[in-house]
């Protein structure tokens, strides 16, 4: 897979920086990490995104900031402060579907309207020492958005393209249209690369043979469900010595982080139920759901050991 590469894609809620940076330690393969979306609303930034793209809170080797904005005033006080941090490149988010963000014409939102698509990539240009590149869906409602929008895109310096194969109407049901990503993919003159359900090595390599020119893939879910996904993709199996003692290491360091720096156990478990959501989705599907029920602490650690050694003796015991 010469010249093929992989990033860790942001999900709002999962891919803090205590995530990214073990990740990052334990598991590798992946070339950069992006933030979850940074904005700037009733003129300020919060004090999470703030803390989040830090740079001493940040150990991966390659970190990417993501913004979102409607209006090139946002763009320009978001790219302001962050190169003021020491970044040099940038992510545009035009992809995100959930609706409240929509209808502030964010996002997937802001595809259908390729005027405001324009005034935000001209205002990147006020700021030359800044690579951007940017996120998006297929379009909002029609895959042919994307479409009408590549010859804007071509007229602007961006460093690639991650395209998400759905339109944001779709959120993340059903399967990716391919086809439509194909027809983007063949008119692209940007390094592209395939965002969308890739959560298995089989689904990765289908994807690599069928657009043998993409530069890469951005993987998202599919990353918090298999860690290893990356690096399985990449560099082939992983034994299961390794992974087992690896997942209960970093599972362990993840809790170790979250409880130093959450206050009270019902956040921390609140944090790490959420992370349940996805991780380890083929595991044993009765001691996740203690795992998910756990009231206290003691009772987390408890059912999380027994699903991570395959020892459900007593997990019938709460």
């Amino acid at each position: 897979m010469n010249n093929f590469f992989i990033e860790a894609a942001p999900l709002q809620g999962y891919t803090d920086y205590i995530f990214r940076n073990l990740h990052y330690q334990y598991f590798g393969g992946i070339k950069c990490y992006y933030t979850p979306f940074i904005r700037y609303e009733h003129e300020t930034f919060r004090n999470r995104d703030l803390r989040d793209c830090a740079p001493e809170n940040n150990r991966v080797a390659r970190l990417i900031p993501q913004l979102i904005a409607a209006e090139p005033q946002e763009l320009n006080h978001i790219c302001t402060r962050l190169y003021g941090l020491g970044y040099h490149q940038l992510d545009i988010n035009m992809g995100c579907p959930f609706v409240p963000i929509v209808r502030q014409g964010k996002g997937s939102g802001i595809l259908p309207q390729p005027d405001k698509v324009e005034r935000l990539l001209q205002e990147t240009l006020k700021f030359p020492e800044i690579s951007f590149s940017i996120k998006i869906r297929l379009g909002w409602e029609s895959a042919d958005e994307s479409l009408q929008l590549l010859p804007l895109f071509h007229s602007y310096p961006l460093h690639h393209i991650t395209l998400h194969a759905r339109t944001g109407k779709n959120q993340y049901k059903g399967e990716p249209d391919k086809e439509a990503f194909g027809r983007f993919y063949e008119k692209c003159r940007i390094p592209l690369l395939y965002n969308g359900n890739v959560s298995s090595v089989e689904e990765a390599l289908a994807v690599r043979r069928q657009f043998s020119g993409i530069a890469g893939i951005a993987l998202g879910r599919g990353l918090l469900q298999n860690p290893f996904l990356a690096r399985e993709i990449l560099s082939g199996p992983i034994s299961a010595d390794e992974r087992q003692q690896t997942i209960s290491a970093f599972h362990q360091d993840l809790l170790n982080s979250y409880q130093s720096r959450l206050a009270g156990d019902h956040q921390v478990l609140t944090k790490m139920k959420t992370f349940w959501e996805y991780f380890l989705p083929e595991s044993n599907k009765k001691i996740r759901k203690k795992i998910l029920k756990s009231q206290t602490i003691g009772q987390y650690k408890q059912y999380v050991s027994q699903l991570l050694t395959g020892d459900s003796s007593d997990a019938e015991q709460y």
